[in-house]
């Protein structure tokens, strides 16, 4: 077996495929290995999707695999720099979206469907005119939509192109244990796979490991002394109401993008993730955390009656803190442990009340809970005061744009946790001050979402061939 390549990228998800793209585009002479600790993207399952309740799997075909938690997502590809991280800092507005354009190209060429929502559409000014009377900002951002059935024929396209390539491999269920540094310049990592310790030798590194890997990711700078800078911390619930209430939005948009200061705390909170006509979800992180997320399909036959969308508080702590990943674990931990190790449910209407929403109570609500497994409880017991106070305050407003979301009826699934690694400190490039190290993508804190990922490994592979 071969131990020896050119490039060695950690981590399967949107950054470390398209740094394999770039390169074998550029270059189709190097040696590059691709290693994830989560399964090839057609072995991949989730039994809560079959039996209606979470196995806690060593490794969560859900967040872990090729192409990372983008291969069960919805599939939204945000085609603007506004949306989906912070690639702006590190170039102009106007390189961020050529380079979004270049990537929406692959996925074009990969079968993406050629249907954007938001864009040139005087209904989208409408909205925003609407929403800004009462202190919302509608963030303008055209959409992409894949869907999930779409997303993942898109990404095993991706797979099946770059390892029909002789100098291209991808390692299945192995997993990063340490990185191998000398003299300020990275040599490759150590990798277990099959009950072995390999030691793989490489001249460049890319580090992609998805927030599935945030807190590996950190472990190691702390152990490389590799600076870091404290990122936002992003959590909330997932809201479900029926079509109804939200169709006007998301007729337009698909994904309307909603920023709301609360009244109380003046807190950020913002819409995430919007899905019509979709589901809720849930995911394990580590196989000790359960939080939630949704998704929907394209296929109008696959559509519920409900949609769904994140709502979360962002809030930055200043110094000490540095634990932004243990934080939201142990809210999420919280919400796990009253419901046995699942996702919680809870009416807007008995957590206004203060009470708890038992299965009596749910039964009597006419928005249905799309998942099944959740069990009824009190957010009230899991989120800070802080918190909950500016997701009502938040649903509040947002019902004056989309009446009916601030209703008894309305479900919200807790925790919605965003396991943001602190920001690793790149040039602009994405180069760490460790040489020929290189991290990007959700896991490093630099991006939060598909597209801006993709962008990333853009990037990176363009400079370690010196393409600019």
């Amino acid at each position: 077996m071969q131990n020896k390549f050119d490039v060695l990228i950690i981590g399967a998800g949107p950054a470390g495929i398209f740094t394999a793209l770039e390169l074998n585009k550029m270059n189709n002479n190097l040696k590059i290995l691709i290693v994830d600790k989560g399964r090839t993207i057609e072995k991949r399952t989730c039994p809560e999707r079959t039996q209606g309740y979470c196995s806690k799997c060593s490794v969560c075909g859900i967040t872990s695999g090729w192409s990372g938690a983008g291969a069960f997502s919805d599939g939204k590809l945000s085609l603007s720099p506004e949306v989906g991280g912070r690639i702006t800092d590190y170039m102009s507005q106007e390189e961020a979206q050529e380079l979004i354009n270049y990537a929406d190209q692959y996925y074009l060429n990969f079968g993406a469907r050629d249907v954007v929502f938001g864009l040139n559409n005087q209904r989208v000014e409408d909205i925003a005119y609407e929403a800004s009377k009462h202190a919302i900002q509608l963030i303008a951002c055209p959409v992409r939509h894949l869907g999930t059935e779409h997303a993942y024929t898109v990404l095993k396209g991706m797979h099946d192109f770059l390892t029909s390539k002789l100098h291209i491999e991808f390692w299945e269920l192995t997993k990063a244990e340490e990185l191998i540094v000398e003299n300020g310049k990275v040599k490759g990592a150590i990798v277990s796979r099959k009950g072995e310790r390999l030691e793989i030798t490489a001249t460049y590194v890319v580090v992609a490991p998805g927030r599935g890997g945030a807190e590996w990711l950190k472990q190691q700078t702390d152990k490389l002394e590799i600076n870091t800078e404290n990122n936002e911390v992003d959590i909330g619930v997932r809201v479900e109401v029926p079509n109804s209430i939200m169709d006007h939005l998301t007729k337009d948009l698909y994904e309307a993008k909603l920023v709301y200061y609360s009244d109380t705390f003046d807190n950020k909170v913002r819409s995430f993730c919007m899905n019509p006509g979709g589901v809720v979800s849930g995911e394990q992180y580590d196989g000790d955390v359960a939080v939630v997320n949704g998704h929907s399909y394209a296929d109008p036959q696959l559509k519920t009656q409900n949609t769904n969308f994140a709502l979360l508080v962002s809030t930055r702590f200043t110094e000490p803190f540095n634990q932004p990943i243990e934080y939201g674990k142990y809210v999420a931990r919280l919400a796990n442990m009253l419901t046995g190790g699942g996702i919680m449910v809870q009416r807007l209407g008995d957590l206004l009340k203060g009470r708890r929403t038992d299965y009596d109570r749910l039964k009597k609500s006419t928005t249905i809970p799309t998942l099944k497994s959740a069990v009824p409880g009190d957010l009230s017991y899991v989120l800070p005061e802080r918190y909950l106070t500016s997701i009502t305050e938040t649903l509040r407003a947002f019902d004056k744009i989309a009446p009916g979301l601030y209703s008894r009826n309305t479900l919200l699934y807790g925790v919605e946790v965003k396991f943001y690694s602190s920001k690793v400190k790149v040039n602009n490039n994405f180069e760490t001050q460790i040489q020929n190290l290189y991290t990007i993508g959700d896991g490093a804190g630099i991006t939060r979402g598909l597209m801006q990922a993709s962008v990333t490994g853009i990037v990176v592979a363009r400079d370690i061939l010196n393409i600019g």
